[in-house]
């Protein structure tokens, strides 16, 4: 498979589940959303949070595999591992069995430190057979020692086990981001994507020129994302502005109740697929919480 290309839109999609008694993988929805997004232009697709992966077993995660290995150009299909080093090397032996660009490490909150981190994802990578992309979500992701852990993702993009960054630390402002200054010292920034959808896309591809975006609110609207980027990279930043702000809506939800279970419901809201049950550890929005989503979902989709 080609060398993934970062510059440009990484679908973040949901993962449709049955309503039996198992919530089995529903691959017929979920191949739904993959033919809705790329009917708006993004081929790219990063199955991780948003598909509930943290919490999939082995064998779901063995059929998603199967089933991503399956895409045809132009789709580039990304899954994600761990966030636990042992789940994580069992996911690389599956994910060795296919051609996948790369995998993403999702963020482990368990007892870590930068060198040990390092030394697992190093592993992780050669059972995988594939490079990393590093998820960043906060500024402890590799330990409490900043420095160490910004050191530790400098080397590993260096020596080509890992290719890619998906930054998302949260701030209220983020024009004003020291750790993201630090990381842009160790790693260029076209090794870098803006991992928070819209909300601070413009300032990370304007300020700090970060190579790409992923989005979550862009499977409802991929069209309306792709333009988004579009004006981005054009340095349209008044239009750009004005089609992030149609993101908005659906985004403070989002903030508010939970990013993935909010775009698990707001992809059967908007009509594009029967998304069922949300697996435990998460619970289900709530009657009125859904009714206040639908006509948000819906009125993205149909923007």
């Amino acid at each position: 498979m080609a060398a993934l290309n970062l510059d440009g839109v990484f679908a973040v999609p949901p993962l449709p589940r049955r309503r039996d008694a198992k919530r089995t993988l529903d691959l017929d929805a979920a191949e739904a959303v993959a033919r809705h997004v790329e009917s708006g232009g993004i081929t790219r697709f990063l199955y991780g949070g948003n598909a509930f992966l943290y919490h999939a077993t082995l064998g779901e995660f063995e059929m998603l595999a199967g089933w991503l290995a399956s895409f045809d150009a132009p789709r580039v299909p990304i899954p994600s591992i761990g966030p636990s080093f042992g789940r994580a090397i069992d996911q690389a032996r599956l994910v060795a069995r296919h051609h996948f660009p790369a995998v993403m490490m999702l963020p482990c909150g368990d007892p870590r430190d930068a060198r040990g981190l390092e030394a697992g994802y190093r592993e992780v990578a050669d059972a995988a057979g594939v490079p990393l992309i590093l998820y960043l979500k906060s500024e402890d992701a590799f330990g409490s020692d900043t420095n160490a852990g910004l050191d530790a993702v400098g080397r590993l993009i260096a020596d080509g086990i890992a290719i890619a960054i998906k930054y998302a630390i949260v701030l209220d402002d983020p024009s004003k981001d020291p750790y993201l200054d630090g990381l842009l010292r160790r790693v260029d920034p076209s090794r870098v994507l803006t991992g928070m959808g819209e909300r601070p896309a413009v300032v990370h591809l304007r300020d700090f020129r970060l190579a790409g975006m992923t989005t979550g609110s862009g499977c409802i609207a991929p069209c309306r994302c792709q333009e988004f980027f579009d004006a981005a990279r054009a340095g349209d930043w008044r239009r750009a502005d004005a089609l992030r702000a149609m993101f908005m809506p659906l985004e403070d939800l989002r903030d508010a109740w939970g990013p993935a279970r909010v775009l698990h419901h707001a992809t059967e809201g908007a009509g594009i697929a029967a998304a069922g049950p949300i697996p435990p550890y998460v619970s289900p929005l709530n009657d009125t919480q859904i009714a206040r989503l639908t006509p948000v979902a819906r009125t993205l989709k149909d923007a």
